[in-house]
């Protein structure tokens, strides 16, 4: 009997990072990553992005485990929240355990989680059905790895992050032979990284890109501010290595680097003397030709971090005249404009940019001849690209044309799409509803579309606000509209602007108090659509309209002073009656007090009574 197997992208695919795929073979499930993405532009407000896992939530039960390829926040960076409502094993290698563990031990709902597995690229786990192996390849972090589903139709291969270098170093290097071995044995489907497919030239090797950083540091007489990502292992060693050679010390930056940087020296991926590192405090006794400041920011993110150093946000170390902002990591394409902005930034702040993508091609992924390359290793019956926006899938595809690989067995699939495998054949199932889960704060999930929809208008348009104070009773407007206004247009020079505004307000206000249906709902959104009308007319603008309505009823002060006028005649008559003796004025005088403590009662008394009769009217 055949296997049944399924493939289900729930990230990765059409879109950059959030790459976390699903095997299904017979009803188990096995998780291929569990990676994040940073926001773009117009998610505004945004911290991270993270894959819907509602598909999975109703299938918890089937779920074998979680396999992971290596650890940047592409790959791990969902695993926090996802083992907070999945309580399954997690296999890596040991540098990628260690910085998933960083990760997971920073949120409190699964700091105490422990069921981390460490292989390496000679491990093999036999599930039933399932055996899981796994093969060393390259990237910008040691221990890189991709992974083997082997099954009774063929093997599913995941490569997860990858590229080829002749020259890499030992932790780095890619098993040829294996990948061969693998593709002899025969391959059912291949799931290939595609970041760089749309490049058609070769990637720089590590040995010239270390070169070309020490370079940098020999010929720079000033302060230098290192731009990359925190787990970018191999590039923080370069630029250890390169600030050695120079006479340099390096300043970390962030909780997060550290913790990264003493992990990876504890498993020995980064070697480095102990006098190498210096604090903030320390940099004042340098001088600026003596330092290196390794900028990595918030989760790893360099870019943003860069922005507050130009703008002065920083407490100890921002941007000064002489700088050189130095950008080793390659940002996404998505990044563009965000890293424009950021020289610009620089610049004005008195310092220089350089990225090491201006020279040299650095990227960590496959280009299209990688990628050929693979496919003929591997041989696979399909192929299907993942781990980038379409144009880069699309480009992986045509790139395995050239091969002479059949376009039906080519698959570029959107997020979740279910890919089938029975009887022999491979073809798109029904799918599944997978969106993205946006993280803001302490908050998960709860920001949707129509929340990021006003955000947006109230970057573009602004918010315009309306204070009406009414009187229903006497159908009347009690006070002038108060209008305020934010990120609209500035109220001291458009007055004829809110004194017209004002106007339609109270047309609009006292037409509904007349009407004898009066209805809040429909007088508000009456003075929405009626001021929205007018303002863009005027303007050209949708600001967000907020009318604000208080009702107030002017009746009841002077209901309780006339209630109580006329109750105070018959106070006195209520005090008990004396008897005269010979202590009658003492008696007298303690019947006045007597009476003057009743009288204060009565009164009080008489003021509750007043406000009743007035609940009473008013109902």
């Amino acid at each position: 009997m055949s296997a049944k197997i399924k493939i289900i992208p729930f990230g990765g695919v059409r879109e950059n990072g959030k790459n976390m795929y699903a095997v299904d073979v017979n009803g188990s499930i096995y998780i291929l990553d569990c990676g994040l993405k940073y926001p773009e532009n117009e998610l505004l407000g945004i911290d991270v992005v993270i894959p819907d896992w509602s598909y999975l939530r109703e299938n918890k039960d089937r779920i074998v485990g979680v396999f992971l390829t290596h650890g940047h926040a592409d790959a791990i960076g969902a695993l926090p929240y996802f083992l907070s409502e999945f309580n399954v094993p997690v296999f890596g290698s040991e540098m990628t355990i260690a910085l998933a563990k960083i990760n997971v031990a920073a949120e409190p709902k699964v700091k105490k989680y422990d069921d981390f597995h460490v292989i390496d690229e000679k491990t093999e786990i036999d599930f039933g059905d399932v055996v899981v192996s796994f093969f060393a390849t390259t990237h910008s972090i040691p221990e890189s790895l991709g992974i083997v589903l082997k099954t009774d139709e063929g093997r599913i291969v995941y490569t997860g992050d990858f590229k080829f270098d002749q020259t890499a170093k030992p932790g780095y290097q890619t098993d040829y032979a294996r990948l061969g071995a693998i593709g002899q044995a025969g391959v059912l489907a291949l799931l290939s990284d595609s970041a760089n497919a749309e490049n058609p030239a070769m990637n720089a090797s590590e040995q010239t890109l270390a070169e070309s950083i020490e370079e940098t540091f020999h010929y720079r007489d000033g302060r230098i501010i290192v731009a990359c990502v925190a787990s970018n292992i191999l590039r923080i060693q370069q630029i250890f290595d390169a600030a050695v050679k120079t006479g340099r010390k390096v300043c970390l930056t962030g909780r997060d680097l550290e913790k990264i940087v003493n992990t990876a020296m504890k498993l020995g991926k980064l070697s480095f003397d102990d006098d190498l590192l210096v604090t903030p405090d320390q940099l004042d006794a340098l001088k600026p030709g003596e330092t290196v400041i390794l900028q990595t920011g918030k989760m790893g993110e360099p870019i943003k971090a860069i922005q507050r150093m130009a703008n002065k946000q920083e407490k100890q170390l921002n941007i000064q005249p002489g700088d050189l902002v130095y950008i080793v990591t390659t940002p996404s394409h998505a990044m563009d404009t965000t890293v424009a902005q950021t020289r610009d930034m620089v610049y004005r702040a008195g310092g220089e940019v350089k990225a090491i993508s201006d020279e040299l091609n650095s990227s960590g992924h496959a280009y299209k001849r990688d990628l050929q390359l693979m496919l003929n290793l591997m041989k696979p019956q399909y192929l299907i690209p993942i781990q980038g926006e379409y144009r880069l899938l699309n480009a992986h595809a045509q790139a395995a044309l050239e091969l002479g690989m059949d376009p039906d067995h080519i698959f570029i699939l959107a997020k979740g799409d279910v890919l089938t495998y029975q009887n022999g054949q491979m073809g798109l199932g029904e799918g599944i509803d997978v969106s993205d889960t946006m993280i803001d704060g302490i908050g998960v999930g709860d920001i949707g579309n129509i929340v990021l929809r006003d955000r947006k208008v109230l970057a573009d348009d602004g918010i315009f606000i309306a204070v009406v104070t009414i009187d229903r009773k006497k159908k009347q407007i009690v006070a002038e509209p108060k209008i305020t206004s934010r990120g609209f247009v500035y109220v001291k020079a458009n007055k004829d602007l809110m004194q017209e505004s004002s106007q339609i307000i109270c047309k609009t206000v006292q037409n509904n108090l007349d009407n004898k249906e009066f209805d809040w709902g429909h007088l508000k959104q009456d003075v929405r659509e009626h001021l929205s009308h007018y303002l863009f007319e005027q303007t050209h603008r949708r600001p967000v309209i907020l009318p604000v309505i208080m009702e107030v009823n002017q009746h009841h002060r002077r209901s309780s002073k006339s209630k109580n006028a006329k109750k105070a005649p018959e106070k006195p008559a209520q005090a008990p009656k004396t008897h005269k003796t010979k202590g009658q004025k003492t008696d007298a005088t303690q019947s006045g007090q007597h009476k003057s403590r009743n009288h204060r009662r009565r009164r009080h008394g008489g003021k509750q009574h007043t406000a009743a009769s007035a609940n009473k009217s008013e109902a």
